[in-house]
C-alpha cells in the first residue's frame, strides 16, 4: 500500500471510527482498524461484534493495500501531523505513516482474525441527516446511562408510515420528538430501540447529507439497524427488550389548567444561577404567578437565593419543583427562543416545549416532560 491523503480529512475520518472501537475489547483483535486502500479512495472500518463504523475518503492511491492496525493509535498519530498531508505505506508486518519529518511505524494486526463487517439490511427509507441529527440531540439528553438497565439507555424509534417518532426516558424525565421522512413502503410500521449514545454520535457526524435508514427484523434478539451516506456506514445491533408505554404521561390538551410562556435564555441564566445553592438531590422551587416566574433555592440555614423571570400565564398559579439539571438539559433541548410549559396538577409531570415565538401555539411534535420533586415544607 501507498497513499497521500490530507491531513484533516483522514484525522477526522479516522477519529469518527476509533470513536466506536471499544476501550477494552473483549478479544484483542477488536482494537484494530482495518485501513484498505483501492479505486482513489481510503476505507477505513471497526467493529465489536455490537456496531460498526465505516468511512470512505478520495486519496491518491500508488499502489493498492489492506492492513489492519490499533485504530486509537492512528487516530492520535493523525492528529498530530504536522503536515497538510500524510502518507501511509506498508507491507504484511508494518505500516508506514508519515507527515514532513515525522515518521510512525505501526505494526499490522492478523487480518484473517478480523470479523466481517455486518451487511447492512434491506433500506426502510430516506431521511435528511440535519433532521434527524436535530431530533436525535433534543431526546438523547433523557436517555439513561445506567448499563444496569440497558432498556434505558436506549432510543426508541417509532417508524409509522412517513412519520418517526424518537422517544427516551431514564424514569425521570421524558422527550418526545416526531418528524417526516421518505419510507419505501409508505404503510411501514416498526419499532426498534437504538443504543442512545451510538445513535447521536452517527446522527452528529452525518448531518450534512441525505441518508439512508435501514432497519432489519425487530422481532429476534439480533435485530440491526444501518445508516449510509456521504461515504459513511455504520450499524448497531438493537437493544433487546420491552421499552415501557409512556406515552401516557404527556398531558392531553384538555387536562392543562396552567400554561406558561418564557423566554428560553432568561429562564436558563436565571436557573444557573439559583442552582448554584441547590444541593444535588434537592429542588428548585418555580412559583407561577401574577406574570413572574420566582425561582427559589437553598433553605434553613444554609446558602440560598432566588431571582424572578418574566412569564405569560394563562390559567391557575402553580408551584412545582425541579432537578436543575434535568430542567436546563429540558431548555437547551427546545432548540427553540420561547419556552412553553404546560401543567396539570402540581405532583403530575410537566410538559416542556419550544415555541419560535410568543404568538405560537404548540404542537404534539415534540415534548419534554418532567418528573416533579418533592418540595420541602
Amino acid at each position: 500500500m501507498k497513499v497521500r491523503v490530507g491531513r484533516e480529512v483522514l484525522a477526522e475520518a479516522v477519529g469518527w471510527v476509533a470513536k466506536g472501537l471499544p476501550s477494552r475489547p473483549s478479544v484483542p483483535i477488536l482494537s484494530g482498524m482495518l485501513v484498505e486502500a483501492a479505486d482513489g479512495r481510503v476505507t477505513l472500518s471497526g467493529f465489536d461484534y455490537e456496531s460498526s463504523a465505516q468511512v470512505s475518503v478520495p486519496a491518491e492511491v500508488a499502489d493498492e493495500g489492506r492492513y489492519l492496525v490499533s485504530g486509537r493509535l492512528l487516530a492520535g498519530i493523525c492528529r498530530s501531523m504536522p503536515r497538510e498531508s500524510v502518507d501511509l505505506s506498508g507491507d504484511a508486518a508494518r505500516v508506514h505513516v508519515t507527515s514532513g519529518t515525522s515518521r510512525f511505524v505501526l505494526q499490522t494486526l492478523p487480518l484473517n482474525e478480523y470479523p466481517a463487517l455486518p451487511e447492512l439490511p434491506k433500506a426502510t427509507g430516506v431521511v435528511s441527516g440535519a433532521v434527524l441529527a436535530r431530533a436525535v440531540a433534543q431526546v438523547v439528553s433523557a436517555a439513561g446511562r445506567d448499563d444496569t438497565l440497558p432498556v434505558f439507555t436506549g432510543i426508541r424509534v417509532e417508524i409509522r408510515g412517513s412519520t418517526i417518532s424518537l422517544l427516551a426516558t431514564d424514569r425521570y424525565r421524558l422527550a418526545l420528538r416526531s418528524f417526516e421522512w421518505e419510507p419505501v413502503d409508505a404503510g411501514v410500521e416498526a419499532n426498534a430501540l437504538v443504543p442512545a449514545k451510538l445513535l447521536a454520535d452517527v446522527c452528529k457526524a452525518m448531518a450534512g447529507d441525505e441518508l439512508t435508514l435501514a432497519l432489519g427484523s425487530t422481532r429476534t434478539g439480533d435485530g440491526l439497524i444501518g445508516f449510509e451516506g456521504a461515504g459513511r456506514r455504520a450499524t448497531s445491533r438493537l437493544i433487546d427488550g420491552e421499552f415501557p408505554k409512556v406515552r401516557s404521561l404527556i398531558p392531553a390538551p384538555s387536562a392543562v389548567t396552567t400554561a406558561v410562556r418564557v423566554e428560553t435564555a432568561a429562564l436558563v441564566e436565571a436557573v444557573k444561577r439559583v442552582a448554584l445553592v441547590a444541593e444535588r438531590s434537592t429542588p428548585v422551587r418555580m412559583t407561577f404567578a401574577d406574570g413572574t416566574a420566582t425561582l427559589d433555592a437553598g433553605s434553613g440555614e444554609e446558602a440560598q437565593a432566588s431571582e424572578s423571570v418574566e412569564v405569560s400565564l394563562t390559567g391557575e398559579p402553580v408551584v412545582m419543583g425541579f432537578n436543575a439539571g434535568y430542567l436546563l438539559d429540558g431548555l437547551a433541548s427546545i432548540g427553540a427562543p420561547v419556552a412553553h410549559f404546560a401543567f396539570t396538577q402540581p405532583t403530575k409531570p410537566a410538559n416542556l416545549t419550544g415555541l419560535r415565538s410568543p404568538d405560537d401555539e404548540p404542537t404534539d411534535a415534540s415534548a419534554y416532560i418532567l418528573m416533579p420533586m418533592r418540595l420541602p415544607t
